[in-house]
């Protein structure tokens, strides 16, 4: 791994064309832009079809337009479970990678305890050589 990046944007290089095809799917799909956007289209989608003078393409009870939301829930949910799988494997790998970095770090702390340790002992007995000497 680059030691100039960090773990995230490491996985991001490594991800495949449809792994980052999902992720943006997902992330869309999730977002308060997407939720407006298709409140919007949704209110126009009725509008249009019931006050259409000529042609009701849809009329009520909107068979079509739950037509498309089914399509459209059936294609989303495998991909947004793809993404929410994807960010469990990335949040496995990381809490081991943070594993690996605090028994590292706990290795160290361990060695400098020891080292403080034994200067310590060591000053200590200067401190009863010199008293020793002075009686």
């Amino acid at each position: 791994m680059n030691l100039n990046k960090n773990w995230h944007q490491s996985y991001r290089e490594n991800l495949n064309y449809g792994g980052r095809i999902a992720d943006a799917v997902a992330k869309g799909m999730g977002s308060w832009r997407f939720i407006i956007i298709q409140t919007v289209f949704v209110i126009i989608w009725m509008g249009l079809n019931m006050v259409a003078f000529f042609k009701h393409w849809d009329a009520y009870p909107f068979i079509l337009l739950n037509l498309l939301f089914s399509t459209q829930a059936a294609y989303a949910a495998p991909i947004i479970m793809m993404a929410q799988n994807r960010q469990n494997e990335r949040d496995r790998v990381q809490a081991q990678d943070d594993y690996n970095t605090n028994k590292e770090a706990k290795l160290e702390i361990e060695a400098l305890a020891d080292k403080l340790n034994s200067i310590e002992i060591e000053k200590l007995d200067k401190i009863i050589r010199i008293l020793e000497e002075m009686k």
